[in-house]
């Protein structure tokens, strides 16, 4: 056996709620972490860009592309990439 795992062992049980919650005691942790990761795609810029500037371009040009695939768009111009 690893050594550390008798650590984390360790560890995970001083999390209180182990009697009353289970495994699911760990759930609010999670949901902070998810919360504070969106808060972090949503404000922080890399670049010029946060990560949602960059899905909602990446978006319109696929829609674009399938509008040209199917001949509902006349192409006057290259796709800025």
């Amino acid at each position: 056996m690893a050594k550390g795992i008798p650590r984390v062992r360790s560890l995970l049980e001083k999390v209180p709620g182990q009697k009353l919650f289970g495994p699911y005691r760990f759930l609010p942790f999670f949901f902070v972490l998810g919360g504070a990761m969106e808060w972090f795609m949503i404000n922080v810029r890399a670049g010029e860009e946060t990560f949602y500037d960059v899905f909602r371009r990446k978006q319109a040009e696929r829609r674009y592309q399938e509008r040209l695939e199917q001949g509902f768009a006349v192409q006057t111009e290259e796709v800025r990439r």
